[in-house]
């Protein structure tokens, strides 16, 4: 306690000083925090900088364009597909040095019949001498088994049944023919017996094939191949079953069908996880008919929003034309290949569709034109190429075909 006036004074004065302490001590605090402050902000200000350019803290790229979407195989949300058009030069690896594949597809291919009568008379070898040279310069050719192998008798009742001695493989084998589609509505023209039949007589002399199974779990299993570094998943459909009993089901033996689209999209979203490349090949559309209907139309472009890189079909017996879709090629018919004669000329007017596809997913198109003289693809001539070609062009899509036989975007 003070006593006297200047002990007061003393003390007001002391108070003061250690107030005006107090007020210098927060000042540099708030000094030293502006500065820390200002600090902070530029690092990360520069840190920013470096993320913007592509620059990851750990020293990585950044992908600031890397857009796709994850899916799940049970999902039917595709997965985005690149539009880039395929390579000027198909045939050699491009710039990134990618690998390429050349792929023969044919049509139909039925070896019964008054074929069958051909081809003991001429031999088994009889149809493939102009067309063999093609096969054995493809990586992979892949044609539309459109008959039973089976040595059975008792046929399903239906209007048509084709049935082929097991002892025409060897020279579709040897011809290069490597896979078979037998999602059709003539693989079980013998029964389920007969499908059993034809699937082993196929494995006895190595030919690959695709699109029927004890169930469906095997029938909607792509055949999956290893060329030239790319692995090609290959799925066989059909849209044209003739009867119910036909369809693989869970526990039930038969084609893998596509007149519903969920098994085939849920199919290739999966196989697309696997593979470089997804392929299809679907039997459909209405005979002796250029014009692929609207089931063909919406089902190709399902196919190919799931994945697929490339469409082929076959079934209506007379070439039909092209689509562009999305970047992605689809060959709605390829009509016949090796097939009984009509009078109906157009069904005689066959062709290879030779597509070179890239680790990229795009393909390039080439039709080799063919006419079927007593079931034998002989070559077309100059004359009748280009009036296919111009046919083909009036009857595709976004695209057209050049005095070469190339298939472009129109």
């Amino acid at each position: 306690m003070y006593t006297n006036r200047s002990d007061v004074h003393k003390g007001r004065k002391k108070n003061r000083r250690r107030i005006m302490g107090i007020y210098i001590a927060l000042a540099i605090i708030a000094v030293i925090m502006v500065i820390g402050l200002f600090i902070w902000k530029a690092v990360d200000l520069q840190a920013n900088q470096s993320a913007g350019n592509g620059v990851e803290n750990s020293g990585t790229p950044a992908d600031p364009d890397n857009t796709d979407m994850v899916v799940s195989p049970d999902s039917v949300t595709p997965k985005p597909v690149k539009t880039e058009p395929a390579s000027p030069n198909p045939d050699k690896p491009d710039a990134s040095g990618n690998a390429h594949v050349t792929l023969d597809f044919v049509g139909d291919i039925m070896l019964g019949s008054s074929v069958g009568v051909l081809l003991e008379q001429n031999g088994y070898d009889y149809p493939y001498s102009h067309v063999k040279p093609y096969f054995e310069k493809a990586d992979y050719a892949i044609a539309n088994l459109e008959t039973a192998v089976t040595e059975l008798e008792a046929a399903q009742e239906k209007q048509y049944v084709f049935k082929t001695s097991p002892e025409a493989l060897p020279a579709l084998k040897e011809a290069g023919i490597d896979l078979l589609n037998l999602a059709n509505n003539h693989s079980m023209d013998y029964g389920l017996e007969g499908l059993f039949d034809t699937m082993k007589f196929l494995d006895e002399v190595g030919l690959n094939h695709m699109g029927a199974g004890k169930d469906a779990g095997e029938a909607y299993t792509p055949h999956i191949v290893d060329i030239n570094g790319l692995k090609i998943a290959f799925f066989g459909f059909t849209g044209v079953v003739p009867d119910v009993s036909w369809k693989a089901g869970k526990n039930q033996p038969g084609l893998a069908e596509t007149y519903n689209y969920t098994k085939p999209v849920k199919s290739i979203l999966k196989a697309k996880e696997q593979a470089d490349l997804v392929i299809v090949v679907a039997h459909w559309g209405i005979e002796r008919e250029d014009i692929p209907n609207k089931m063909q139309t919406e089902m190709a472009h399902r196919y190919i929003d799931a994945g697929a890189d490339l469409v082929v079909g076959s079934h209506a017996h007379v070439l039909q034309g092209f689509e562009f879709y999305k970047g992605k090629w689809i060959a709605y018919g390829l009509g016949n290949f090796i097939f009984t004669s009509n009078s109906f000329s157009a069904t005689s007017q066959t062709a290879i569709l030779e597509a070179s596809c890239s680790k990229e997913q795009s393909c390039s198109l080439q039709v080799i034109p063919f006419i079927i003289k007593s079931a034998k693809p002989e070559p077309m001539d100059d004359s009748a190429s280009q009036t296919l070609y111009k046919h083909l062009s009036d009857i595709s899509i976004n695209a057209n075909l050049g005095s070469d036989g190339k298939v472009g975007v129109e």
